[in-house]
């Protein structure tokens, strides 16, 4: 078992345990380096991230900010800048944790698009739609809404000369747990490698208050089932996911819960097929 999680663990990066404050601090200040170093590559100085009222978004927003106020210091430029957007699909059930992650954030603008009338324009427009189950219909207009909310947010890149920022991390990449080409597509993912519990401490570290750092993770993309905890979707814990990335002992039943659900997206952790 050890050696198929040692195996994962590697083609996902997957940082260790930080031993301690001083580490933690240190792989902030690496993650902080690596986004602004990104800017630079690419020439650019705004960086564009949707904050959902998760841990994932407000972490790797403190990162981004943290990266914009530290360029803006060096350089004296006055031009970089982080925007942080709200998606809602009309009105999102925990609007208040999204407002709370923005006041612990201070991005430098913020704008919001409602995505709702694009979604169901879109869903309208797709005639295999008709008639399909219920639930069917529901996963798949739940996708193009983070397919969506990924358009909205390259829209306003794309109009400010920016990078668009994706939160993925070690313990959503082993579950598949993102939509391909929505929250999958980034132009930088800052969180990679990273289990849940690290994401945590970061926040943590930033000084983002317990309410927000420990909420239920959830995507809420389902109208069937709004505000559905990851974790009832994985059939495991993050705590067993993080266990099993770092190598440590987890039940056999979670053992082959994520090892078969990484197989079986292994076809979103890749480039699109070519001859």
């Amino acid at each position: 078992m050890q050696a198929v999680q040692r195996e994962i663990a590697q083609q996902l990066k997957v940082q260790p345990p930080f031993a301690d404050a001083a580490a933690l601090q240190a792989e902030v200040a690496r993650r902080v380096a690596f986004i602004k170093q990104c800017l630079n590559n690419a020439r650019l100085k705004t960086l564009v991230l949707g904050i959902s009222g998760g841990v994932d978004s407000l972490t790797a927003a403190l990162l981004a900010q943290r990266a914009i106020n530290e360029l803006r210091s060096e350089t004296g430029d006055q031009a970089y800048c982080f925007i942080a957007v709200r998606l809602p699909y009309q009105v999102q059930h925990d609007e208040h944790d999204a407002q709370a992650c923005l006041e612990v954030i201070k991005p430098d603008e913020l704008h919001t698009v409602d995505i709702a009338p694009a979604v169901r324009a879109l869903a309208a427009e797709v005639k295999a739609l008709e008639n399909g189950k219920p639930t069917l219909v529901d996963f798949v207009v739940g996708n193009t809404k983070a397919r969506m909310r990924m358009v909205a947010q390259y829209t306003i890149a794309g109009a400010r000369g920016g990078l668009v920022i994706g939160t993925d991390h070690a313990a959503e990449a082993v579950m598949g747990f993102f939509t391909k080409f929505g929250d999958g597509a980034c132009d930088l993912a800052p969180l990679s490698g990273l289990v849940k519990h690290q994401v945590r401490d970061i926040a943590r570290s930033f000084g983002a208050p317990q309410s927000l750092v420990e909420k239920v993770p959830t995507a809420d993309l389902e109208d069937l089932e709004p505000g559905k905890p990851d974790e009832a979707s994985h059939g495991v814990s993050y705590v067993q996911i993080d266990a099993f990335l770092h190598g440590l002992p987890v039940s056999e039943e979670a053992f082959e819960i994520i090892t078969s659900t990484y197989q079986k997206t292994q076809h979103k952790r890749v480039q699109p097929f070519a001859p």
